[in-house]
């Protein structure tokens, strides 16, 4: 088994798509268009699980933006470029909640997407 795609709620695709593709550099896989809604996916460049971007239609959905797990933390990005990617993040909408800090797993800080949902952003541990 493979775990491929995880539903990420946006209020609409072309935000979706210019904070991950525009703002962060990710590669949009698929954009197809489905009559009433579209399969988007996006993904890192280095690859891995791609988000499939859902754009939030109804009221529970849109209540749910922002808060796809609760207060806990949703996503975490990894990156060997972590000063770069926190000016790239901040950039495309994201806000930093803590200065970074490192961990025994590696460098790390939380922030919000420009939806509120929280994620760490982690750097592999030095050497």
């Amino acid at each position: 088994m493979t775990l491929r795609h995880v539903t990420f709620l946006v209020p609409d695709y072309a935000a979706g798509l210019a904070f991950f593709v525009d703002g962060l550099g990710w590669r949009c896989l698929e954009n197809i268009d489905q009559g009433r809604k579209r399969w988007v996916t996006v993904v890192p460049p280095s690859g891995g699980v791609s988000l499939v971007l859902a754009e939030a239609t109804s009221a529970a959905q849109r209540a749910a933006l922002g808060a796809q797990a609760g207060d806990r933390v949703a996503l975490f990005l990894e990156t060997d470029e972590f000063d770069a990617m926190v000016g790239r993040i901040t950039a495309a909408g994201g806000r930093f909640l803590e200065t970074p800090r490192h961990e025994p797993y590696g460098r790390v800080a939380q922030w919000r997407d420009p939806w509120g949902n929280l994620w760490d952003l982690l750097a592999p541990p030095l050497p």
